[in-house]
């Protein structure tokens, strides 16, 4: 609302009050306050995407690197594995190799000096035996148990006295402290043959172990 001097013919200008003085410098203001609220946000973003870009890197690179570590493991692991199963085969055959040693070790001892050793042979075979269930004692089950044969081979000349040699060498085996108590039985058999134009007597000698041994 304007107020007009009819004497001047021109209007009264209103005087300014405070609060006018502080809309008109709010009008002003706000303006100029968003727009350097934008500028510092711009600022900050320039200031900030390089080193968020270098932070990304760096992670991409670290991950690379985990991950090339996590291949590595996984290949160690399986060249783990692949030992364990070389040193469990190892250590069965060591096991059967100390398990047959005492058993050569007797031979050599006992063996007759006027027979030849011409073969040595291991044959394995299977038992049917009846043995008690876990759950129920009382109550049987058959089952396999694995058993050995070492054939022995010896030859020598018939005008030596071969088959008492070979009769002592059989007793020898049976009353060895180590290989004694382990054999269930040993059979003889033998047939002639002629070798270099000599008459020659070849004997199979069998050690049947007990089964289980």
């Amino acid at each position: 609302m304007f107020t007009i001097d009819l004497l001047k013919g021109r209007g009264i200008p209103v005087k300014s009050s405070a609060a006018g003085v502080a809309i008109g410098l709010a009008t002003f203001a706000v303006p100029v306050i968003v727009a350097l609220v934008m500028l510092t946000c711009y600022l900050h973003n320039i200031i900030n995407i390089p080193i968020l870009k270098w932070k990304t890197l760096n992670c991409q690179t670290k991950i690379k690197s985990l991950s090339n570590a996590a291949e590595l493991q996984k290949s160690l692991e399986k060249q783990k594995d692949n030992l364990r199963g070389c040193l469990s085969e190892v250590a069965s055959s060591i096991g059967g190799y100390s398990q047959w040693s005492p058993v050569l070790a007797t031979l050599v001892e006992n063996i007759p000096p006027s027979v030849i050793l011409t073969g040595l042979e291991v044959k394995q075979y299977s038992v049917k035996r009846k043995t008690p269930q876990k759950n129920d004692p009382e109550k049987t089950v058959e089952v396999s148990i694995p058993a050995r044969i070492l054939r022995i081979g010896v030859s020598g000349t018939s005008d030596s006295n071969c088959d008492k040699e070979v009769r002592d060498f059989q007793d020898r085996l049976r009353s060895s402290a180590f290989l004694g108590p382990k054999l269930e039985d040993i059979r003889v058999s033998q047939k002639s043959g002629t070798s270099g134009g000599r008459n020659v007597m070849r004997y199979d000698i069998d050690c049947i172990f007990k089964p289980g041994l």
